[in-house]
């Protein structure tokens, strides 16, 4: 009996073994992880390779002559690093600094040639250095001396000022990843309204519990922050709520692509606009711009305030991320109203249908 030669043996092409290997969907899935990794690397090296100051609010105290030709030559400055403006006297600079109106400002003795810089290092230890920087250059061309006084300091705890910022992205990682777990647990079964509400309701819990933790690591345990615990608790908790509420409501309607959405949103354009590594005002305008708009952005903010300015201008982030969360829950319910609604429609037989009329 003769054998075919090859008989017996699999004839799958090459091309045919990547079809099985690697399927439609999954070469899509890893063309948006090539996407993601290449917007985080062009986000992250765009925000931070270069910071520079661009309009930092900046208060000047002297004579009213004194003040207007300090503010003129200030605002000539290469690059606009500052945006001066003439302050009444030094206890309403220091006032506007804790209002975080402003972020410094030179009292200028008129009497002598020392000049005091006012700063917040709790604001940001890399933007109290800069001001000193500029106004440092400035007085030594004037043949005049500078000293600084810290009207917010930062804790000796907080390297940099950074504590603020690695709280609020622990809680939005929090946020994002619980979300993405609920949405798939089950293999991302779309969430009918029950559903929806059940994962809106853990994830409040999860928010709760996470908040309360990070409030009591940063505080208690590390002594990384000053601030009370259950202000911190509070904005923990409305963070990762604000945060997975979205996560969930783009996984409603985009479905596994809604939670890289979450990803973009948070991950790649949130922290680096954040104004945690560099303040705002030392971010290009494009980060500059968005990093309050977004929860990692508004939360450092609020972090800051309640831990060295006597929470003050906390409102509008506040205000920001109640939006998030309110927009996650009515999108996640919508979602799911609207993708039951239209199950029904399918699973309804047609009025055409002859077995339809015979079963009436």
């Amino acid at each position: 009996m003769t054998e075919t030669p090859g008989a017996g043996t699999s004839r799958t092409s090459f091309f045919g073994e990547v079809k099985d290997a690697v399927t439609l969907r999954a070469g899509l899935l890893v063309v948006g992880v090539v996407a993601l990794q290449l917007l985080f690397i062009a986000s992250y090296v765009g925000a931070l390779h270069n910071p520079k100051p661009r309009d930092v609010a900046f208060g000047v105290v002297a004579p009213q002559v004194t003040a207007e030709q300090t503010v003129a030559r200030l605002k000539q400055l290469p690059g606009s690093p500052l945006a001066p403006r003439a302050v009444s006297d030094a206890a309403t600079a220091r006032r506007q600094i804790l209002d975080r109106d402003i972020d410094g400002a030179l009292v200028i003795d008129t009497r002598g040639t020392k000049d005091t810089l006012l700063v917040a290092t709790g604001g940001g230890t890399v933007l109290a250095t800069t001001l000193e920087t500029i106004t440092t250059g400035l007085e030594r061309t004037e043949q005049r001396t500078v000293r600084t006084v810290d009207v917010a300091p930062a804790s000796s705890q907080d390297f940099d000022g950074l504590s603020s910022f690695y709280l609020v992205v622990g809680w939005c990682v929090g946020g994002y990843l619980c979300a993405s777990i609920l949405a798939i647990s089950t293999g991302a079964r779309p969430a009918n309204p029950r559903r929806a509400v059940i994962r809106l309701v853990t994830m409040a819990l999860v928010a709760i519990v996470g908040g309360l933790g990070g409030a009591v690591i940063v505080g208690p345990v590390l002594g990384a922050l000053p601030g009370g615990v259950m202000a911190f608790w509070g904005l923990g908790a409305l963070i990762t709520f604000a945060v997975g509420a979205a996560t969930l409501g783009l996984q409603g309607i985009f479905g596994v692509v809604g939670i890289g959405l979450a990803i973009l949103l948070v991950v790649i354009a949130g922290n680096p606009s954040a104004g945690g590594a560099f303040p705002l005002p030392l971010l290009p305008p494009f980060w500059n711009a968005i990093g309050p708009a977004l929860p990692p952005g508004a939360g450092t903010w609020v972090a800051r305030s309640i831990a060295y300015f006597k929470g003050n201008a906390v409102t509008g982030p506040l205000l920001v991320l109640s939006a998030w969360a309110l927009a996650g829950i009515v999108v996640t319910l919508l979602a799911a109203t609207l993708r039951r609604k239209h199950e029904d429609l399918l699973d309804r037989p047609a009025l055409s249908d002859p077995s339809a009329t015979l079963d009436a």
